[in-house]
């Protein structure tokens, strides 16, 4: 089909937002694969060209070094090559700036990434809200709140904008834009990239690529989800690959949202929410 295209094998399914099945359907998705589809959702396509528009001119101007981030609070400009993935030494080929409503917010660019930010934050807690009613009681009662809840004054909803920019060639062997990863929150909202690229991982450890049409959101499942369920929703692997193989070597934007719980919300008998993002986040870098 089209959107985000990927091998029968994976039975990802494409999910009509608007049908009265989409729970059960986008759920059943994600409990087989970690990863969703959805087509006639109601976010803005034109204010997504907006904010793609905009960052991008962000990105190509000096004045994004006014905005260094801050190793506290993880708000603001990360460089290029700033954050490695999970288990991985080299650097990823990527710039990006993670906005948070409380963080630092570039005059360079218009109220639209915040307009934005609000509609996947809505989106994403009625999605929430699907998962939570589709699972089964025997997983729902090792949760220790219902999920739309567990993001409830959550301070660290985060919108990530990624750029990755060309290749040149001096690159290091083997640096990619982005090393095969799983994502730490809760679930992700992916807002379709502006190139190809973008790889998962089935079970068997076989790639499959993803083309990105604008019509689509993809929505995967995060390790804190993976967590709270005790492995019954699984967090998908996935990863950027350089260009090459048909991806012409130009810049690639894209916007993920990453639903995350407030610090306090008890994952597991093992970890809060707070003490497993620290974790992760010493483990890619981005935190001493």
């Amino acid at each position: 089909f089209r959107g985000f295209n990927l091998d029968s094998y994976m039975n990802v399914r494409k999910v009509n937002y608007r049908e009265p099945n989409a729970p059960s359907e986008f759920t059943r998705s994600l409990r087989q694969t970690g990863f969703g589809v959805l087509t006639g959702h109601p976010i803005d396509k034109d204010l997504v060209d907006n904010v793609y528009n905009e960052w991008g001119d962000f990105f190509n101007s000096n004045n994004k070094n006014e905005y260094l981030f801050s190793n506290e609070d993880q708000d603001g400009y990360f460089p290029f090559q700033t954050e490695n993935a999970k288990g991985h030494t080299l650097k990823d080929l990527k710039e990006f700036y993670h906005f948070y409503p409380w963080g630092r917010y570039p005059k360079e660019v218009s109220e639209a990434t915040k307009i934005l930010y609000d509609q996947l934050i809505e989106l994403t807690s009625t999605l929430l809200g699907w998962i939570q009613e589709q699972t089964p009681e025997d997983i729902r009662t090792k949760f220790s709140m219902p999920l739309p809840e567990m993001i409830q004054d959550s301070k660290t909803n985060l919108l990530r904008i990624l750029h990755y920019p060309p290749l040149d060639g001096k690159e290091e062997k083997d640096a990619v834009r982005g090393a095969a990863h799983e994502d730490i929150n809760l679930i992700t909202i992916l807002v379709a990239g502006t190139q190809p690229g973008l790889q998962v991982q089935d079970t068997n450890g076989s790639w499959h690529n993803v083309s990105c049409d604008p019509g689509c959101l993809a929505v995967n499942i995060g390790d804190m989800l993976q967590e709270a369920s005790e492995g019954y929703f699984p967090s998908t692997t996935h990863q950027i690959i350089n260009p090459g193989s048909g991806i012409v070597n130009e810049s690639r934007y894209s916007m993920p949202l990453f639903l995350h719980p407030r610090d306090d919300v008890r994952l597991s008998t093992r970890y809060t929410a707070r003490q497993y993002l620290d974790q992760r986040l010493r483990e890619i870098g981005l935190r001493g």
